[in-house]
């Protein structure tokens, strides 16, 4: 007769079989909010669901919580953003993340928990979005959801990250072109009555981005000595403008002024003066370096329509504002700057930005360099 299994000592849970067949576990673990709750598990053998309940009674020792109830990506999602994401990055980020939550993860995962998410259900969730999207927004979406999961281990919500486990969609990286000197050249002559004509020199001498250059104030220029220092961006998310810390090593960074830049900011002063004058009390003294006729900084969005603006009358091929950046390291490494002056010109904050994806030497000095070598190799063939 075999001998009955015997009780188990108060506080190491009990296994008990249940009408259906299978075996029941039920041990009190630490929740993650400090109390005590009952957490159940189930197995197909006694000796399975044992092994649970030992599992169990091991975090209990360590102190480690135990939620007896997992949170639905619907529930987690929503509470990342307000909670995590928002206090802790910038605005941009927010809204980007907040997208890709209510369009994508949670129409998609949302009735999923927490601890039952499985690397199946991520992937065929990135493979149904890349059919309705692009491969773009699905390898983006799977970010975030990492980003999310991975806030949930450190709450101790979960064991594991399985977004980590599913490799994301690949995504074929775009050509880059930018201008070459020639149409670099031709574009400014074309902008040079444009009372923008500053910030676009700005923005291909020193690569600014259109919300450094909105943002940039005349405290941070200085004529005499050369320098410009970068301290704020201008952005507008959900039709809210405002101002925010420069992206990467932008912040508190001081740079020199190239003397292309100079006689345009002079400009730009005395312009604003006029401005002032004109405006009379309806001026507003924001202090910005590019403003509206009352002194209000200007929209870096119309940044970007004035320069494309300027591109289509000159008949020349149209590019992003921000490439003018991809343009800018073009130039500097065609010179001869190092990559990691490049590198600190542009503000990257890691070298491989600047070498994988910034430095297109322009086919007017791949022509020269090739040049050089046709005649050092003719030279060469015709000595004796």
């Amino acid at each position: 007769m075999a001998t009955a299994r015997k009780r188990q000592p108060n506080g190491a849970g009990t296994v008990t079989k249940r009408a259906d067949g299978r075996y029941q576990a039920a041990v009190y673990v630490l929740q993650p909010d400090g109390t005590r709750a009952r957490k159940f598990a189930y197995g197909k053998t006694w000796a399975e669901c044992d092994a649970k309940r030992r599992d169990l009674l091991a975090k209990v020792d360590q102190g480690v919580p135990v939620p007896t109830k997992s949170a639905k990506l619907a529930e987690w999602l929503p509470y990342w953003l307000d909670n995590i994401v928002q206090p802790n990055r910038k605005r941009t980020t927010y809204a980007k993340y907040e997208v890709h939550v209510r369009l994508y993860l949670v129409p998609l995962l949302g009735t999923k928990r927490l601890e039952s998410l499985s690397v199946a259900d991520v992937r065929r969730a990135l493979v149904q979005l890349q059919k309705k999207t692009s491969a773009a927004t699905a390898k983006e979406s799977h970010r975030v959801l990492r980003t999310a999961l991975t806030a949930a281990c450190r709450e101790e919500l979960v064991g594991r990250n399985v977004a980590t486990l599913v490799e994301p969609p690949k995504v074929e990286a775009r050509d880059l072109e930018p201008w070459t000197l020639q149409e670099t050249l031709d574009f400014l002559a074309a902008a040079r009555t444009d009372p923008l004509y500053p910030a676009f020199v700005i923005a291909i001498a020193l690569g600014f981005r259109r919300g450094e250059i909105a943002g940039l104030r005349w405290e941070n220029v200085d004529l005499e000595k050369r320098e410009i220092r970068v301290r704020t961006q201008r952005q507008r998310v959900r039709g809210e403008a405002y101002e925010d810390d420069p992206k990467g090593r932008r912040r508190r960074q001081t740079l020199p002024l190239p003397g292309i830049c100079v006689a345009p900011l002079r400009w730009q002063r005395m312009r604003q003066a006029s401005m002032r004058d004109k405006a009379g009390k309806a001026w507003v003294e924001s202090g910005h370096v590019f403003t509206t006729r009352t002194g209000r900084p200007i929209e870096p969005r119309n940044l970007y329509r004035s320069f494309t603006r300027v591109a289509k009358d000159a008949k020349l091929r149209v590019i992003r504002l921000h490439d003018a950046r991809h343009g800018t390291a073009t130039l500097l490494t065609a010179a001869g700057v190092p990559p990691r002056v490049v590198m600190e010109i542009l503000g990257h904050s890691q070298i491989a930005v600047t070498m994988n994806v910034y430095t297109h030497v322009v086919q007017d000095t791949q022509r020269e360099a090739i040049g050089h070598m046709d005649r050092l190799l003719r030279t060469q063939r015709g000595r004796p």
